[in-house]
């Protein structure tokens, strides 16, 4: 495992470009969306996780769940999320898609295909086949790991 620096610098790397944040209002222009920044990696989770909770939605994000809650509250203000009751605890609130927020998430998939095309353009089929590959493994170990303590 003498590699393991050089894979820790990578992650290092890859989590810095994804938090800049004018990489999201990049996406967010490319998708032709109007939202807040700080909003967006909340709809897409709540888009891919949902129904979910919002301290659930705050762990995830790293952020406060009064601060999400407040967000969530924004979302739902512009018609993107809606809250309802949660299904196995009646006293939590899951905020789940709405049709208009779908198809936002579904503009900025779009916008991030483009992007990816520009990313993966000269890389070989089997390439990209085995970095996704990797990378659910990779993520699926992260979670193993992280949840055995």
């Amino acid at each position: 495992m003498r590699s393991l620096p050089a894979l820790h610098r990578s992650l290092i790397d890859i989590a810095s470009a994804l938090n800049r944040p004018e990489n999201d209002a990049a996406m967010l222009e490319k998708a032709g969306l109007a939202l807040e920044r700080a909003l967006f990696p909340l709809l897409v989770l709540v888009e891919r996780l949902g129904p979910i909770g919002v301290v659930d939605l705050a762990g995830r994000v790293g952020r406060d769940h009064t601060t999400v809650s407040r967000q969530v509250a924004r979302l739902e203000e512009l018609g993107l999320v809606e809250r309802r009751a949660g299904q196995a605890d009646r006293r939590v609130r899951e905020a789940v898609i709405t049709p208009r927020g779908k198809t936002a998430t579904d503009a900025v998939d779009a916008a991030r295909g483009r992007m990816a095309l520009q990313l993966f353009g000269d890389w070989s089929q089997h390439d990209f086949d085995e970095l996704v590959r990797l990378m659910r493994k990779f993520a699926d170990g992260m979670g193993e790991v992280t949840e055995a303590g």
